[in-house]
């Protein structure tokens, strides 16, 4: 929007970071506050809490968050997961993925603004850093133009190593959470030297966190999430966004600088008083009066910096708000849509499916299968298949009484090496056994049998196979 009658259209040709000559718009935006900056802080804070401590904390000895892709093994609010339980991780991601769409529906991109860790350590950690060091917008334009002096130097120097340090301390967790923390904790213990390779790779952790927090910056929103251009689809008239209330900051006659004492609205004046302000505050550097625009990520610096404005000049405040297109033009409140309900119906199943998986979850999973290339073999009067066997044990208590006892049909199991494996905590245990049977009791080349699993006496699980026999017996 403008003061004249055509709207300026131009910011649709670039973005707030990007100079008309194509270089790097390098945005230092004001130090915001309000109460909806203070409410954000203390969530920030929490997350950050929670983020930093989360691999650190240990349930019934399980770690309550690990991600080990290299052995491939995951806890999840200390549940531990294998490589059998993908199908469960796959459902987590859909619900995530179902959940955030509508999210989005809803609410536009508050997820981005309030919980997004880009979000959180750019704006609540290392920004503060920056403010702390350099002061505000203008201290540090002025300290950015002026010549590289002994005052100059202090400060780059001192914010750049503050950043080094807190990207090592990021890189540090993010490896606690990748190995484990007892892992981290042995490898700091013993040393860099017993552990150069770990070492090399935290260096590089550490500069892909400090050249993301102390150079590309908004960048990350801006070009690499997907997160923007899928918040573009998903949006409508009907979604609750940080949003500029143009019917009434432009008026008839569009925004107008604020004179004490003047009628704006016998002018036909709006309520903006294109102070500029909701503009310098912003870390990504758009104008949110342009409209809703992707490199928006619902911050609410905007917000808060209007308000103060609009307190200042004895305006109301709320021209920029949480609010829908529909509100703004047409009043009308926040209620479920039928694409939002289809969404909320859709992820009430998952959950439900998901929460069912998980209480039908064993605690020790067996997987028993013939050897691949191998044929049947005549062992006397019985055929003789040989099988291969994977016992996981998800449970934190060693078990050391496991065997296998074939259910049906009749005949023998007989295990190669001891009878009984013992399966470590949270271990994995493998080998080999042979099944004979009498071929009065095959049903043709290929026979189901049922194996009993058992640790002592107690049956944990039953598990079919396939049986190898000669085409001749039916």
């Amino acid at each position: 929007m403008s003061t004249s009658n055509q709207p300026d259209e131009s910011f649709r040709d670039s973005i707030g970071t990007i100079t008309k000559e194509g270089k790097r718009n390098y945005i230092v935006p004001k130090k915001p506050s309000g109460k909806f900056y203070d409410k954000r802080k203390i969530l920030s804070y929490v997350l950050l809490a929670f983020l930093i401590s989360a691999p650190f904390i240990k349930i019934n000895g399980n770690q309550f968050l690990m991600f080990n892709v290299l052995e491939r093994r995951f806890n999840i609010f200390s549940f531990p997961f294998w490589p059998q339980d993908f199908h469960l991780f796959v459902i987590s991601m859909i619900i995530g993925v179902v959940g955030l769409t509508l999210f989005t529906v809803a609410f536009g991109r508050i997820f981005c603004g309030w919980f997004c860790p880009q979000t959180i350590f750019m704006e609540m950690v290392f920004r503060r850093v920056e403010f702390w060091i350099e002061g505000d917008r203008g201290a540090q334009i002025r300290l950015n133009k002026q010549k590289w002096d002994a005052v100059k130097i202090r400060k780059k120097i001192t914010k750049w190593f503050i950043f080094f340090l807190i990207s090592f301390g990021i890189a540090n967790v993010f490896l606690a959470y990748l190995v484990g923390s007892d892992e981290l904790i042995k490898m700091v213990t013993e040393g860099p030297a017993k552990n150069l390779h770990t070492l090399v790779a935290l260096l590089i952790f550490t500069a892909v966190f400090y050249f993301v927090f102390a150079w590309f910056r908004e960048q990350v929103c801006i070009i690499a999430c997907p997160y923007g251009r899928m918040q573009g689809v998903l949006l409508d008239n009907k979604s609750i966004n940080v949003a500029y209330d143009h019917v009434r900051g432009e008026g008839e006659n569009g925004r107008k600088k604020f004179r004490k004492g003047e009628d704006r609205e016998a002018l036909g004046h709006g309520d903006c008083i294109d102070c500029n302000q909701c503009v310098v505050v912003c870390p990504t550097g758009i104008d949110i009066r342009n409209g809703t625009q992707l490199e928006c990520v619902n911050c609410t610096a905007c917000i808060d910096e209007c308000d103060a404005i609009m307190e200042k000049v004895g305006l109301p405040k709320g021209l920029i708000r949480y609010a829908s297109e529909d509100e703004i033009v047409n009043k009308e409140k926040f209620k479920l849509t039928t694409r939002m309900k289809g969404y909320i119906g859709v992820l009430s199943v998952l959950i439900l499916a998901l929460v069912a998986m998980l209480f039908m979850r064993g605690e020790v999973e067996a997987t028993i299968l013939r050897l691949p290339g191998q044929t049947f073999q005549h062992k006397g009067e019985n055929i003789s298949n040989i099988f291969t066997f994977k016992v996981v044990n998800k449970t934190v208590n060693q078990l050391d009484s496991i065997h296998f006892r074939l259910k049906s049909p009749k005949g023998e199991l007989i295990p190669v090496g001891n009878k009984y494996i013992r399966v470590g905590k949270q271990d994995l245990a493998q080998g080999s056994l042979f099944i004979e049977i009498h071929p009065a009791f095959l049903k043709g080349d290929k026979t189901k049998i049922e194996i009993e699993v058992l640790d002592g006496d107690e049956l944990i699980e039953t598990v079919s196979t396939n049986f190898l026999g000669p085409r001749s017996f039916n």
